[in-house]
């Protein structure tokens, strides 16, 4: 089974890009991994795409052919749908599709234009992720689903606004310097606490925005890297993914993600590593509960426990594990069909030296952990930096 490497990383500005079409974004993103990878066209033998709600938000299905001729390309390409991790899974497939030998070169990636809708509808979009018979029918939108999960943790385990708020803080402050980033602006623990109330306890600075995006990695063989001599110096070692059921009530426990540990016990299991190998972790942070909970789930703290991480620096750009030093969903925004692959270019930029957060990832390893709905789907990816 050949390795992994990536060759090219890149996303868009993440924001408003209301005059630009889904495949104008994902052009953008494509033809620059395509350049910076420096690997001819010809030699890309398959395209992964990941888009959530394209039928909806721009009336276009068959978006793989769409994208791949938007990339100037001319190749397989198939269009992955897992929510909100619908990126992850389609850079998941494109490992895949190397491992097995099908594949030399693949472009993996996503794309989602949000902001041409009125917010009504890209929420009533967006609710199609949860259960339409159980949960939808019934009036559930996501801030309320996740209020839910944040009410049911801290009746267990505790836990303030207050540690909620440091998570929102931190992901703003780590946002800062990323030029890719939809929100560069710092906000402090009264901004949080004084903004409004979305569905309690979870306010407005708890939640991700609305977003458009776009990005991509061109993956190639270690073999087809080395017999091009290309310049390919983080390798993807591991790689899992996990599901549960998809509405809350069926569920055993509101609080906890099953989905992301399963994801995470084989993906550390693939690349042969633990949690203290790890020296970086974007985690998917829709709502800051839920990256208390998916630090949990990816085994960086037991049940109950990183509530107060952020609050007591462990999470910050210079605690010991420094998490979302992209600025998370919360901050560099959540185009949620480019999400799961925008991860993997901003742990690229952060392992090479290249992310303006560099400098506080004292390790080779990161992870990446991108989720769908309420984490009914979790894609779990190890980054490891390699010897040339």
């Amino acid at each position: 089974m050949t390795n992994v490497r990536i060759a090219g990383a890149t996303l868009t500005h993440f924001g408003s890009h209301p005059t630009r079409t889904g495949r104008d974004l994902f052009a953008e993103a494509a033809l620059g991994a395509r350049q910076q990878a420096d690997v001819p066209r010809d030699d890309v033998d398959e395209v992964t795409y990941g888009n959530f709600m394209g039928e909806l938000s721009e009336r276009q299905g068959h978006q793989g052919p769409i994208m791949a001729e938007a990339a100037g390309l001319n190749c397989p390409a198939t269009r992955y749908e897992d929510a909100c991790a619908s990126a992850g899974v389609a850079v998941r497939a494109g490992i895949s599709a190397i491992r097995s030998g099908r594949a030399d070169v693949v472009l993996a990636g996503g794309m989602e234009r949000m902001t041409n809708q009125e917010t009504e509808n890209t929420t009533e979009f967006l609710a199609i992720a949860a259960d339409e018979l159980y949960e939808v029918r019934a009036g559930m939108t996501f801030p309320g689903a996740y209020a839910l999960m944040q009410r049911a943790y801290m009746n267990e385990f505790g836990g303030e606004r207050e540690d909620f708020a440091h998570i929102a803080v931190k992901n703003h402050d780590h946002a800062l310097p990323n030029e890719y980033a939809q929100y560069r602006s710092a906000i402090t623990v009264d901004d949080h606490l004084d903004a409004p109330m979305i569905s309690d306890p979870v306010g407005l600075y708890d939640s991700c925005p609305i977003t458009d995006g776009a990005a991509a990695v061109i993956l190639v063989s270690e073999e087809y890297a080395e017999a091009n001599d290309l310049d390919a110096p983080v390798a993807i070692t591991g790689t899992g993914q996990g599901g549960d059921n998809i509405a809350l009530q069926d569920r055993e426990h509101l609080n906890r993600t099953p989905a992301t540990a399963r994801a995470a016990e084989e993906a550390y299991a693939d690349a042969g590593i633990t949690t203290d190998d790890v020296a970086a972790v974007e985690v998917h942070d829709c709502f800051t509960i839920a990256e208390v909970l998916a630090l949990e789930g990816l085994g960086f703290y037991e049940p109950g426990e990183a509530v107060s991480a952020a609050r007591d620096g462990e999470t910050t750009k210079h605690g010991s594990l420094p998490v979302n030093l992209s600025g998370g969903l919360k901050a560099k925004g959540h185009p949620v069909g480019a999400t799961g692959a925008s991860q993997v270019v901003e742990m690229f930029r952060l392992l090479t030296g290249t992310h303006p957060n560099s400098e506080y990832v004292d390790g080779r390893v990161g992870v990446t952990h991108n989720a769908g709905g309420t984490v009914a789907s979790a894609v779990v990816h190890v980054l490891e930096e390699v010897d040339a």
